[in-house]
């Protein structure tokens, strides 16, 4: 989830405060549009030209920053290292990437070219956004190493990287591979719980963008899984409320409030609004129209054990 904090939408750098895995992030942004180079020798190229801003270009103090470039006709974006551009000469620069490297990321999430004075550009598919922002500045740095870009198509495709395959990396690289890995299957977890769901919380059923992918197994457990039957579609209270254990489903899929956490809150006068809380409970939740999408009877038992729920411990 992320809001825009900028005073306007024609600015540099747009500015974003993103919440992802339970972290928050601030986020800027310099990106223009992508287009082509105009050359007739290089058909190939693209550009962005970096308008209405001065050298050096501002970082975020207290956050990311990165430079970008979006290819409105693919929808596709194009990452450049911000190290190497944030200090340029007076008028518009341009920095180029090859759109080769634009419809490989198609395939492939997140795609690497060298070029000719060392830069990595990196190709972004929109599902890969949020995990190239994060780990912009070493995958600028380290991208295009023939070992590691095979290593994080592996992470961006969701298959299995042995730990052998891995062992031999640097803490840096492991870390790169790990994080890549970790966040392409959120990415990907959240896109197929949130289309099971239509958008909509399980519990309210409003749509509004407001909604999370929720584990119902939760992942510490040990025996989670990134299957769309673990899934649930949760607005962000109700999605608080369930990992905290406030409330749980029931196999039924009925969501029910938990009268132990219900009592501390009492305790603890903290209890303010439960009544309007509990209006949205003990009916069941908004399922998914395909049946074999829909919630896990074992996934269910298990959390609600592993979170000890009454009556199943």
């Amino acid at each position: 989830m992320a809001a825009y904090v900028s005073e306007t939408v024609r600015t540099h750098p747009r500015k974003f405060i993103v919440s992802f895995l339970g972290n928050t992030y601030s986020l800027w942004v310099y990106i223009w549009t992508l287009t082509h180079g105009g050359r007739v020798s290089l058909p190939d190229e693209y550009r962005i030209q970096m308008t209405s801003v001065s050298s050096p270009l501002q970082k975020n103090p207290s956050g990311l920053t990165v430079l970008m470039g979006y290819h409105p006709d693919l929808k596709m974006f194009a990452g450049f290292d911000l190290n190497k551009h944030s200090t340029f000469t007076a008028g518009s620069p341009s920095v180029q990437i090859g759109i080769s490297a634009i419809h490989s990321a198609l395939q492939n999430g997140l795609s690497f070219v060298t070029k000719e004075n060392d830069e990595i550009a990196i190709g972004v598919r929109p599902d890969q956004f949020l995990t190239y922002c994060l780990n912009a500045e070493p995958l600028h740095l380290y991208g295009a190493e023939s070992n590691l870009t095979k290593l994080l198509t592996k992470a961006v495709e969701l298959q299995e990287i042995p730990e052998h395959d891995v062992s031999s990396l640097t803490a840096k690289r492991k870390l790169i591979v790990e994080n890549v890995s970790r966040y392409s299957r959120d990415a990907n977890f959240r896109k197929i719980v949130l289309s099971a769901y239509d958008n909509r919380c399980a519990v309210t059923r409003f749509q509004l963008r407001l909604v999370d992918a929720a584990h119902i197994l939760p992942v510490p457990s040990g025996d989670s899984s990134d299957h769309v039957t673990n899934g649930m579609s949760l607005s962000p209270t109700f999605h608080r409320a369930y990992d905290n254990c406030l409330i749980y489903l029931d196999e039924e899929y009925v969501m029910r409030l938990n009268p132990e956490k219900a009592d501390e809150l009492k305790q603890h006068k903290l209890d303010d609004g439960i009544k309007e809380f509990k209006s949205f409970l003990d009916k069941k939740i908004h399922l998914p129209l395909d049946a074999n999408q829909r919630p896990r009877i074992e996934y269910i038992r298990m959390a609600n054990k592993y979170r000890r729920i009454p009556g199943y411990v």
